[in-house]
């Protein structure tokens, strides 16, 4: 500390003495670190009780954690000569040497939990091995004490009173009893999201709160996602032994506005990493609209010597050895199970290449479409192909009496709804597809194929458009000429205020050049360097298909409105336009008759 001195000015520091620090001061100075609220203390004894290997596991909570913490688990329970030891700091039995810390596979290590939670409450273990006749008790504030006998079913319990009654200081940082409860909760959704062999269960001032048996992973992850989700998801399953995911993405449709429901797990350990969040977002980065958090509950398994997760006190950061393999692994897997053709089942286990099919009744009529708005069925002559806007021919309905397993999962068209919106029959309802959209995403994928493969087909226009722009545009067009160029967009300066537009991507014929021209450019320039424009391709590709796409009030044929279902079917990622917003929705027949009150 300075002091003043005789002329006003601050005197030099007085020197103190270097000293040990008390055990209790440095188990409160630790416990800064590792109990920096009651969620803490929760996330900290369900690891404990994790690591004995219990199967049930029972929270009770009171005044937000801060009133009481007890958590009672069947697990090995802990030897009455060890109870003492539980209670010391550096103490465990996770690990003995460098080499288990350097593959450690329990989620608690360090040996200072117990020790720094009983620094700032008070702390009594009630422990009982599977072999004994009786429980046995030590208090925390006199571990040297022997313990003394108690009765207790085989495990442990825990229970922590009166946190930081010692330093109401710290008690002051402490939110409503209210947010104290729900950080304390989510803290066991947490842990019960890794643990799906284990049941939990949850009292709040003596109210049971949550009852969550064993179940597989997916269960497990969904009521944890929230029942909203269970028709908005889809499963992963993938890597290999030594690298593997699995989990549960949700659909861009089912996105929140708080990144309240990701959940990333590592061996078990849930975590915050920035090499996995990012790897995450990016996946979600075609298809999720504006500043929407996606929806996940996603499990990394690896070798424990392949990752260190002694970094932070609190254990909630990793670090990999390979972090390019993580992210790779990741960002494909997640990307995969959300480019999936429109029409996929939510659900249903993603992958390259999976064919999902809807079932489908047909009637036994030639050559007929089901269905029609008069009630009977519109014929439509199919001895010859057709074609139209979306090009080739329309294989829109197949020979009489079409096989269920055969039929398309988006169904077959019945109209088109003012000019916006097609109408199509499925086999257990009604499919209403956003035209200009679905036609949107179709676009784009083919842009960015062409773009990857360096061959985007450019149609040269007979009369070159002119544009009048400003002195930048123009030194734009100039340094930017090979990038153009290489989005099938060729421009040339005509005068310093004007350019003309010469060529046109093929896919985008039907758009016109000036606007389109005026997109990419102001899109071009937005982004700067030509390094960030290639970081940000994909969002002039996805400016270019929007002008590209079908227009509302065009009027589209039956065989046009068929064949742009059966390219949504075989596009990748078609469930989403290009900004995240969805391209078609099923209305069912359950709720067709809801609505109109059959069987009522």
């Amino acid at each position: 500390m300075l002091e003043p001195n005789a002329s006003g000015g601050a005197a030099p520091p007085r020197r103190r003495p270097i000293r040990a620090l008390p055990d209790g001061l440095i188990s409160q100075i630790a416990a800064g670190e590792v109990v920096e609220r009651p969620a803490s203390v929760v996330k900290e004894l369900l690891e404990n009780a994790l690591d004995a290997g219990a199967t049930r596991i029972e929270l009770r909570l009171e005044e937000g954690g801060v009133g009481r913490i007890s958590v009672t688990d069947n697990g090995c329970g802990i030897p009455p000569d060890e109870l003492g030891l539980a209670l010391l700091r550096h103490a465990t039995s996770k690990i003995i040497s460098l080499d288990e810390l350097e593959e450690v596979a329990t989620l608690g290590f360090r040996g200072e939990a117990l020790a720094s939670i009983a620094s700032v409450a008070q702390v009594t273990i009630t422990s009982r091995l599977a072999t004994a006749e009786h429980a046995s008790q030590l208090a925390g504030d006199n571990p040297g004490a022997a313990p003394v006998p108690a009765a207790g079913a085989p495990g442990t319990v825990i229970e922590v009173r009166d946190l930081y009654a010692s330093i109401p200081a710290r008690r002051k940082f402490l939110k409503s009893t209210a947010t104290e409860t729900a950080h304390c909760l989510e803290a066991l959704r947490r842990v019960a999201l890794a643990h799906c062999d284990v049941s939990f269960t949850a009292h709040v001032d003596g109210r049971r709160v949550a009852n969550w048996p064993a179940v597989t992973w997916a269960e497990r992850a969904l009521a944890a996602l929230g029942e909203e989700f269970a028709d908005a998801h889809h499963v992963i399953d993938a890597g290999s032994l030594t690298l593997g995911l699995r989990g549960l993405v949700g659909l861009p449709t089912a996105s929140r506005t708080r990144a309240d429901r990701q959940f990333f797990h590592v061996n078990g350990r849930f975590v915050r990493d920035r090499v996995l969040a990012h790897a995450v977002r990016q996946a979600y980065a075609d298809v999720l609209h504006g500043d929407r958090q996606p929806v996940y509950a996603l499990a990394l398994t690896l070798d424990p010597r392949l990752v260190d997760v002694n970094v932070h006190p609190a254990k909630t950061e990793v670090r990999f050895r390979d972090q390019q393999a993580v992210h790779r692994l990741v960002h494909h897997a997640v990307r995969d199970a959300l480019r999936q053709a429109a029409g996929a089942d939510a659900g249903a286990p993603a992958g390259p290449g999976a064919a999902v099919r809807q079932r489908m009744a047909w009637p036994a009529a030639a050559g007929t479409l089901p269905g029609s708005f008069g009630g009977g069925q519109s014929r439509l002559a199919l001895a010859e192909p057709q074609t139209g806007y979306f090009g080739g021919t329309a294989a829109f309905a197949g020979p009489a009496s079409v096989p269920d397993s055969d039929a398309p999962p988006l169904g077959y068209a019945l109209g088109l709804l003012n000019g916006a919106y097609i109408l199509a029959q499925a086999a257990d309802g009604l499919i209403v597809v956003d035209m200009h959209a679905a036609h949107e995403r179709i676009v784009y994928e083919r842009l960015k194929t062409q773009y990857s493969e360096r061959s985007i087909a450019v149609q040269p226009l007979l009369i070159p458009v002119t544009l009048r722009v400003d002195a930048v545009t123009v030194a734009g067009v100039e340094e930017q000429a090979g990038t153009l160029q290489a989005l099938g967009l060729e421009c040339s300066v005509l005068s310093p205020t004007t350019i003309a537009v010469r060529s046109v991507p093929a896919l985008l014929g039907t758009a016109d050049p000036a606007e389109l021209a005026r997109a990419v450019l102001g899109e071009l320039f937005t982004h700067g360097t030509t390094g960030t424009i290639e970081q940000q391709r994909n969002e002039l590709l996805a400016t270019m298909a929007c002008h590209g796409a079908v227009r509302a009030n065009r009027r589209l044929e039956i065989h046009e409105m068929n064949a742009l279902l059966r390219q949504m079917e075989r596009t990748p990622g078609a469930d989403q336009c290009n900004h995240g917003r969805p391209t078609w929705l099923r209305v069912t027949m359950a709720e067709l008759d809801q609505w109109f009150l059959r069987g009522q």
